[in-house]
């Protein structure tokens, strides 16, 4: 399994050819490559925390959980990367 700085690294120079192969700064794109490595919600196994809740909760009420914080963390991710970083 993958940590999500490794992710993070690989992602980064694809996300980078892409930005620069569409002629767009490449900094928006490694923001949201920096903030998704960062939202590991979904798992027990992607951060400390979410292994000490495991215990209390069931793992579907963390899966259930995680998607919803995934989804709204993507979605301000993209607003306010596009309000501060333009293209």
């Amino acid at each position: 399994m993958a940590t999500n700085t490794a992710i993070a690294i690989l992602m980064a120079p694809v996300a980078i050819n892409i930005a620069n192969h569409m002629s767009v700064s490449p900094i928006p794109f490694a923001m949201v490559i920096s903030v998704a490595a960062s939202a590991a919600f979904m798992t027990p196994v992607s951060s400390p925390v979410n292994t000490l809740i495991l215990m209390p909760i069931n793992s579907v009420i963390l899966l259930n959980l995680g998607v919803s914080f995934t989804v709204l963390a993507m979605a301000i991710t993209i607003v306010i990367v596009y309000q501060l970083f333009p293209f």
